[in-house]
């Protein structure tokens, strides 16, 4: 007799907002050419205070695993039940694997991130970076980025999220090599000469606000600065494009937002994702 099986295999994104989040594209493409018929990735709005409920929920509804993503990536980490180290350096998960009941926190931002620096030709070691932000997605990209050889970081942040940029120096400067200092983001921020690489490590420019781009003197970025942007939606953000018409190198988010999603399928499911197939299902669904 046929086996039948029509259990569905439940993946996804926890965001807020999430409507924007384009991950079902490629998760799902990816599927497909796995052959993996039965998978499923759903977009789900959790708003910060219903955190705790969602993931009990995902427990409950024997869900493989999910992904977090803005505002969850630091809050969510109370409520796992293993902590992968790298990720608990980085003090922040963005990827949760659900081994019957027992969930696991794993990181893969920075690791995605660093794929598209070295796919773009660039090294981090030895270089100065500054990075705008010091959420989930800049403290995932700063440990990887230090672990590498960098020679010294930048933290640029808001005064009113103090507290996480002095934070995140403080794991840096504790568990790393690199050299690191925070600055409050007051106004115009002048990036510094010297600059190897800048990173937007915000949620400046993501859809539907696609006209906004990071506060700095886009005077002062060097010719010979790369520059790269976190944000993949939309495709060539406001941040991008002002980089792209002064000549400089750059990169938008998609580049690392395929390599992390590549990472949490194989993740969950054991198997390596076509990155190709991927890539080009996010360029047809943002076209």
């Amino acid at each position: 007799m046929k086996e039948q099986n029509y259990l569905d295999n439940l993946v996804g994104v926890f965001g807020h907002p999430a409507s924007e989040n384009c991950g079902v594209v490629i998760q799902d493409a990816a599927f497909r050419d796995l052959g993996l018929t039965n998978w499923r990735f759903l977009t789900i709005d959790v708003v910060r205070e219903d955190l705790a409920d969602a993931i009990k929920g995902l427990k409950a509804m024997k869900m493989r695993g999910i992904n977090c993503t803005i505002p969850h990536k630091i809050e969510v980490m109370k409520y796992i039940d293993k902590i992968a180290p790298s990720a608990r350096l980085i003090g922040a998960v963005n990827t949760i694997i659900n081994d019957n009941g027992v969930l696991t926190g794993e990181n893969t931002d920075g690791q995605g991130f660093m794929i598209a620096l070295s796919d773009a030709g660039v090294s981090p070691e030895g270089k100065h970076i500054v990075i705008l932000g010091a959420g989930g997605a800049a403290r995932a990209i700063s440990v990887e980025l230090a672990l590498a050889g960098a020679r010294h970081l930048t933290i640029v942040n808001i005064p009113q999220d103090m507290a996480l940029g002095e934070g995140l120096v403080k794991i840096l400067k504790e568990n790393t090599q690199v050299s690191v200092d925070y600055v409050p983001w007051e106004g115009k921020y002048k990036i510094p000469a010297g600059t190897d690489i800048l990173v937007n490590a915000t949620s400046v420019g993501l859809y539907p606000h696609v006209d906004d781009k990071p506060n700095i003197d886009y005077d002062s970025i060097e010719k010979t600065t790369y520059v790269q942007d976190v944000v993949f939606n939309p495709a060539v953000t406001a941040f991008i494009r002002e980089a792209g018409n002064r000549g400089l190198k750059c990169q938008s988010g998609q580049a690392m937002l395929v390599n992390q999603a590549a990472l949490n399928i194989t993740m969950w499911t054991g198997l390596k994702p076509d990155k190709e197939v991927m890539r080009a299902a996010l360029e047809q669904a943002l076209s």
